[in-house]
């Protein structure tokens, strides 16, 4: 009996599965198939296949718990490609036992789908999947396959193939039970879903080129803060010679498997290749990160191809003996390049696990409400990273490199799924929607703050938080009114919108010896801007600085280093009035701060694996010295000298604030410094040691809880031990009290960029920032440029 199989073999829109691998073939044999013959994974030499197995046997049901399956209902999980039963079964598995048990008739709450291109092959594995652990899936995880192309699935699912159509027969987890699918193999199975499904397509993504990688991650139906999750493997770029033998074993498994490719294309165009023609030769080419394989025509030969609806005309494909023909890349990514490939394609990292070796990963990601891209230094991976939501390398970026790209600013608003830019997630996504109808300013009792920060905005109400010194205000029309004055134009309308928000509001606003003067707001409610109101002028706002820059890239305006100064002036103005509200925020997490839009951290599981990696380094040195040195401070940018700044000026200019400039040289003498930050366990310590645990003795990141000291997230408070590890949050004075009590002090600007120097620069990309994490982790040790360095102690005050 045939288990149950969805045809989405044109969802993608193809006119005919067939004619496209021949076209793919006309175009540069680079499509043949396998049918399945390869015992390649099985080969001990391709660890690929080992070590992911490894993974998800020793791991599956964290893996599952933490993609928090089986918890929801009515939840589908999309394996790309039918895989091997021997990997599958162990998250399978894992499912289950997450999975609540269902009556006699009544459906699974967990789905399981196999996609793969060939027929046979998924009734292959789903019949080996009902006879050898169907037992254990009855009653927990139904299971069936797709056929299709990779395009094809995702554009089914895409289209609410799994979530219109309604299952006739119904899938089950016994092969016994499972109605066959009749008929033609063009008969669709309907199919439900009221939730969307979470794809697993693992190692099958290294196989695209890093473009194409980007692109079909950014395709993917994940929705943003919906919890649909991407486990996704990746071969890291381990030693050539054992990525060479796993392409190439003794026992000549590879080879097989990719001459099966070839004999399969012959069978396909009607032997109009000859596969006895073929050889196998693969490379691993280091310099890209990648391992090649290729097709070697051993003769002259001359192939010649009907007519097909991709090729009209001139179908003969003329070969020279030793000619290579490629038919497969495998990339390799090192830690820093899946960063930047996650970004690029617009994905969050939930988790990651490795094999035991430390040779291969598996990858949790989420959709990103908004990503900001990452540094890399790989060359595949540098034309994607900046490149926009189509994968086209961004004109400004490179035309214009002194200035924020138009990426930048989009990646603060762009709307994904309704959740939107860095700004509009902190402010739409996470301040409760009771809080926009409230305007009454009570400046003594409450701080106010911009619901939108970069054009002129709405205020909300929020009770007293430990920010009295922020003017937000100021950013309300700040964008607008600079714009306006650079380019001689009206300001956005409603112009009256700056007669409410010119100024910010300042806790001695009513004190004019203290603070300049402020706007005069609305008394009554009803006077006040609707939010739909102030929606609209932030969107022309918005649409106004993009105008700007297709201007720039069209010829219709120069940028000019004025203009630069105030595009990079109003950018850093919006990044640091969001990093204040999120300040402001966090301290009313857990009580009326919505948590960001991801999946929720498993704490308990997270401090395990701090504690390890904090134990694993435990015997490392704690100082570095650093100096005796002279160490270059600031930059040159006056801004009286804009209206002259020579032509070409914006392949290299910096733009600062004007205590940064101009640049200057400072002599350091040689000073022992800590090569991690103060953790809260060292306050805490610290703290004990003076005896000072009262609560106005703690730094405002900590909170008590019932009495218990817990640290704030954006999550709400968690408690201390799984925080220990992480930076401490805490004042200037907080800081140099700590410092002053080891024996030391806080370093100067010029030591710290002496010690930042000391560092090697392949741990760049690898920190926490741009929202990688919406809380704190523990420091990850960089490597140092010298190893040597660590064993200088003692000749110096320590800092």
């Amino acid at each position: 009996m045939e288990p149950l199989i969805i045809d989405s073999r044109n969802a993608s829109g193809n006119s005919s599965p067939s004619n496209t691998v021949v076209d793919a073939i006309i175009e540069g044999l680079s499509n043949p198939l396998d049918r399945g013959r390869s015992q390649r994974s099985f080969s001990p030499e391709y660890y690929l296949f080992s070590c992911e197995e490894q993974i998800l046997s020793d791991h599956g049901d964290d893996i599952v718990r933490t993609m928090g399956a089986a918890r929801r209902g009515e939840e589908v999980v999309i394996e790309l490609g039918a895989g091997a039963l021997r990997k599958t079964s162990h998250f399978l598995l894992a499912l289950a036992r997450a999975a609540k048990t269902v009556g006699p008739g009544e459906k699974p709450e967990v789905s399981y789908y196999a996609l793969d291109l060939e027929r046979p092959e998924l009734v292959r594995t789903l019949r080996e999947l009902s006879a050898s652990i169907g037992n254990e899936l009855a009653g927990r995880v139904s299971f069936g396959g797709m056929w299709g192309t990779y395009d094809g699935g995702v554009a089914f699912v895409k289209r609410g193939g799994l979530q219109e159509l309604q299952l006739n027969q119904g899938v089950s987890s016994k092969l016994d039970d499972l109605e066959t699918e009749r008929g033609r193999p063009t008969d669709r199975i309907p199919v439900v879903r009221t939730a969307q499904p979470t794809p697993t397509p693992r190692s099958s993504i290294g196989n695209f080129t890093p473009g194409g990688a980007v692109d079909f991650l950014r395709a993917l139906p994940l929705r943003a803060g919906s919890g649909d999750t991407l486990l996704l493997g990746l071969d890291q770029k381990n030693d050539g010679n054992l990525v060479q033998r796993a392409y190439d074993d003794p026992q000549g498994y590879t080879r097989a498997f990719a001459l099966n490719g070839i004999q399969h294309a012959e069978e396909i165009t009607g032997g109009l290749i000859d596969s006895s023609k073929w050889s196998y030769v693969e490379k691993y080419n280091e310099a890209l990160g990648r391992h090649e394989g290729y097709y070697k025509s051993n003769v002259k030969q001359t192939i010649k191809f009907a007519t097909s609806a991709g090729h009209s005309q001139d179908n003969a494909i003329e070969l020279d003996e030793g000619e290579l023909v490629n038919f497969e890349y495998s990339y390799k990514y090192s830690e820093t390049d899946a960063l930047a490939l996650f970004a690029a394609a617009n994905l969050r990292v939930v988790r990651r696990w490795q094999d035991k070796k430390r040779l291969y990963s598996l990858w949790l990601l989420e959709r990103a409400s908004f990503t900001f891209s990452v540094p890399v230094s790989s060359q595949p991976l540098a034309a994607v990273v900046n490149s926009d939501d189509s994968g086209i390398v961004n004109k400004s970026s490179s035309l214009f490199p002194s200035i924020p790209t138009r990426n930048e600013w989009t990646n603060s608003w762009k709307v994904v799924r309704r959740l939107t830019g860095a700004w509009d997630a902190i402010t739409i996504g996470m301040i409760p929607q009771k809080c926009y109808t409230k305007n009454r300013l009570t400046y003594a009792t409450s701080v106010c703050f911009t619901l939108a920060i970069f054009p002129r905005t709405h205020l909300v109400l929020l009770p007293p938080m430990n920010s009295p010194n922020i003017d937000i205000n100021r950013c309300q029309r700040f964008l607008d009114i600079h714009l306006s004055r650079l380019l001689d134009e009206k300001h956005t309308e409603p112009e009256y919108f700056k007669n409410i928000f010119e100024r910010g509001i300042d806790p001695h606003v009513d004190d004019p010896t203290q603070i300049h003067p402020h706007s005069e707001v609305p008394v009554k409610d009803e006077d006040w801007p609707s939010l739909k109101e102030i929606l609209s002028f932030r969107d022309q706002v918005r649409a106004r600085l993009i105008q700007l820059y297709d201007d720039f890239e069209s010829g219709k305006r120069t940028l000019t280093r004025t203009i630069g100064r105030v595009l990079w002036m109003t950018f850093e103005h919006e990044t640091l009035h969001a990093e204040t509200l999120l300040y402001m925020l966090l301290q009313r997490a857990g009580s009326g701060t919505i948590p960001p839009a991801t999946i929720v951290p498993d704490w308990k599981t997270l401090a395990k694996g701090w504690d390890a990696e904090v134990r694993a380094t435990s015997n490392a040195p704690t100082t570095l010295r650093v100096g005796p040195a002279d160490v270059t401070v600031g930059h040159d940018d006056f801004e009286s000298e804009d209206a002259t700044a020579p032509e070409g000026w914006q392949s290299s200019y910096e733009f600062g604030w004007d205590n940064e400039h101009p640049k200057r040289t400072v002599s350091i003498s040689g000073v022992d410094i800590s090569n991690r930050p103060i953790t809260n366990g060292d306050y805490l310590a610290f703290l004990s040691k003076e005896s000072r645990l009262g609560e106005q003795d703690l730094p405002a990141s900590w909170v008590l809880v019932e009495g218990e000291i817990c640290v704030r997230t954006l999550y709400g408070p968690v408690e201390f031990d799984t925080a220990r590890h992480w930076p401490l949050a805490a004042s200037y004075d907080e800081i140099a009290a700590y410092a002053r009590a080891q024996g030391g002090r806080l370093p100067s600007e010029a030591e710290l960029l002496a010690f930042r120097d000391q560092y090697d620069g392949t741990s760049a990309g690898k920190g926490n920032f741009a929202y990688r994490n919406w809380h704190y982790i523990p420091l990850v040790h960089p490597p140092m440029k010298n190893a040597d360095i660590t064993a200088e102690f003692g000749n110096g005050p320590a800092l």
